[in-house]
């Protein structure tokens, strides 16, 4: 049963780089964020640091790209419902796998 739940986890991940930086693209996500360095919101390498070795990880990043967050500096992230949960997952199982 783990063994299947880690298949499921590193073919998400696998599937993931190659889809997740058009999706970040035409959401316009890198106006705001970068891979590796902060813009007027964090850089995607620190939001991966914080969220790692957390199991709900990717369903907890995937929830913010759609409902926004509030607070934790002078700027918020607008909710983004327009982005489908399918592609929210992917845009966080893409932050997720970034190296450290």
């Amino acid at each position: 049963m783990v063994a299947l739940a880690a298949l499921a986890v590193t073919t998400t991940f696998a599937a993931a780089p190659s889809k997740a930086p058009a999706l970040l693209t035409s959401y316009k996500c890198y106006l705001c964020h970068a891979d590796s360095e902060p813009k007027a919101g964090p850089a995607y390498i620190d939001v991966a640091t914080r969220y790692r070795g957390d199991p709900h990880a990717i369903d907890t990043i995937a929830t913010k790209i759609r409902d926004g967050v509030r607070g934790g500096g002078p700027w918020h992230m607008p909710p983004h419902p327009e982005v489908s949960k399918a592609d929210a997952r992917t845009m966080a199982a893409y932050i997720m796998a970034l190296p450290p």
